[in-house]
């Protein structure tokens, strides 16, 4: 693909996205921002939320590990499943009948101001990294296929980038997002069809071929029962992907900002069964999609793997010029829509949240609570913008390896705060709640870099989020109040 193929496709889809951004949001007010006036049409958030767990890391990544990890991610995917029952059923209930903006206001009336505090500021940590380097790799793609061949500098491609974000989040917050993550939603599925149908074709695969292709090949296993030390064993995907939902999705103001913005919450769980059961075919799509790439690769002889395949493959000569568009508009439409969602989601938990709009300060101005809100998301756009440039500044994939880490290590005291508060009636000593989620995470780093030589070879793999939780339990049973 030239250069000007790529301006142009992605010129159209933002042209598409800011035409459905503003007619979605132009008459957004801060309920409309926040929570969507809660009058959003259950099968709108559905279709929705099922673009919402695809990013960009995940359009290039999930088809490139089926040659190391054949078709394993679906045991956690299942995970998901069950995870996602749990949230519509236990959670949502809840977070309905308290009537709250932001999940983290729980916190403050279960245990007080400080474990408040704690969860919003443990999330703000996790999506700002989180979203920050989701949206970097997005940059390195932007600058390897437009900036670079026209010689411009990577601090400009950041802040164009931020910018485009910033601006069509900044009127309408969640009713914007919602509509733009359909538009994802529907551009995610299409390009997945269409890329499969494509390279089939070129592969020479009928239907039944294809389907025939894929089951043969060793990269489709899906059950690993034979190792318990391995990465790939089936209780410890399924078990993490049960709680790594609840804890992403359930306790995250991100995920679940368009869940709330439905008219109740029988709604509310209407959207969520439709759309985890979109979900776990969407990523059997992309695992099949991952195998047919392997499969046409080593007939044309591409060396690509592993995140570097999907883009090579679809960008190459090999293919009509239309793959390469709609890998485009797919890797775009999911990275830009996901750092939207997570700018409102910041947005949101910042002023709400760590600005101290609690139980004292909820009847603030409506024109003040405004204000303040259109600060925070400039605010909140500059610094994700500062942390981009900074790990380009570092350019080691290490660093965004690490930064993944511990985002993952964050999720943990908020799933085990939450847990002990819903399942246990005792109350805490609030004020000891930090020291607590902080004190969770350097256990479990210790247990980690020592459990093969404790446990006979173990290594822990997404499990250690349930035994973050469970630390952060424990230690909430240690403070608390007869």
């Amino acid at each position: 693909m030239n250069t000007l193929t790529i301006i142009i496709t992605i010129a159209a889809y933002f042209l598409l996205l800011f035409t459905v951004s503003y007619l979605a949001g132009r008459k957004a007010d801060n309920a409309g921002f926040f929570v969507g006036n809660r009058k959003s049409k259950w099968w709108v958030v559905a279709i929705a939320t099922m673009g919402s767990f695809i990013s960009g890391v995940t359009f290039v990544s999930v088809p490139g590990m089926v040659a190391e990890k054949g078709f394993s991610y679906l045991q956690m995917v299942m995970g998901f499943v069950v995870g996602q029952f749990i949230i519509a059923f236990i959670l949502i209930p809840l977070f309905y009948k308290m009537n709250l903006v932001s999940v983290y206001q729980y916190l403050e009336d279960r245990f007080g101001i400080k474990s408040y505090k704690t969860g919003a500021w443990f999330f703000f940590i996790s999506k700002m990294l989180g979203a920050s380097v989701r949206l970097f790799l997005v940059c390195l793609t932007l600058q390897l296929l437009v900036f670079e061949p026209l010689g411009l500098p990577f601090a400009l491609n950041v802040a164009l980038t931020v910018f485009l974000v910033w601006l069509y989040t900044y009127r309408g917050g969640v009713k914007s997002i919602i509509w733009t993550d359909v538009l994802k939603s529907l551009c995610l599925v299409l390009s997945v069809v269409l890329c499969i149908y494509y390279i089939a074709g070129r592969l020479d695969f009928s239907f039944a071929g294809m389907l025939k292709a894929i089951d043969d090949s060793s990269m489709s296993r899906v059950f690993f029962f034979d190792d318990v030390n391995d990465k790939r064993f089936f209780f410890k995907q399924f078990l993490a992907g049960v709680f790594t939902m609840i804890a992403t999705t359930g306790l995250d103001q991100d995920m679940m900002q368009r869940n709330l913005s439905c008219q109740n919450y029988r709604d509310s769980q209407k959207n969520m069964m439709v759309s985890i059961v979109c979900q776990f075919f969407i990523n059997l799509l992309f695992l099949m999609l991952g195998v047919l790439l392997y499969l046409f690769a080593a007939q044309v002889g591409i060396e690509a793997k592993g995140d570097g395949l999907f883009p090579t493959v679809a960008t190459s000569n090999y293919l009509p010029a239309v793959v390469g568009v709609l890998f485009i508009v797919g890797l775009f439409s999911s990275a830009y829509s996901a750092a939207g969602s997570a700018l409102t989601a910041l947005t949101t938990s910042f002023t709400l949240d760590i600005l101290g709009n609690s139980k004292a300060d909820k009847q603030q101005d409506e024109s003040k609570v405004a204000a303040t809100r259109k600060r925070v998301h400039i605010a909140m756009a500059v610094l994700m913008a500062v942390v981009i440039f900074v790990f380009g500044l570092l350019n080691n994939s290490s660093v965004i390896d690490a930064v993944y880490v511990l985002a993952s290590y964050t999720y943990g005291p908020i799933l085990g705060l939450f847990a002990f508060g819903i399942l246990f009636k005792a109350k805490v000593n609030d004020r000891f709640i930090p020291l607590v989620a902080v004190v969770s995470p350097i256990l479990c780093f210790i247990l980690a870099q020592n459990s093969e030589a404790w446990f006979n070879g173990y290594k822990f793999s997404y499990e250690l989020l349930i035994f973050n939780a469970l630390f952060t339990m424990i230690g909430m049973a240690c403070i608390r109040k007869k």
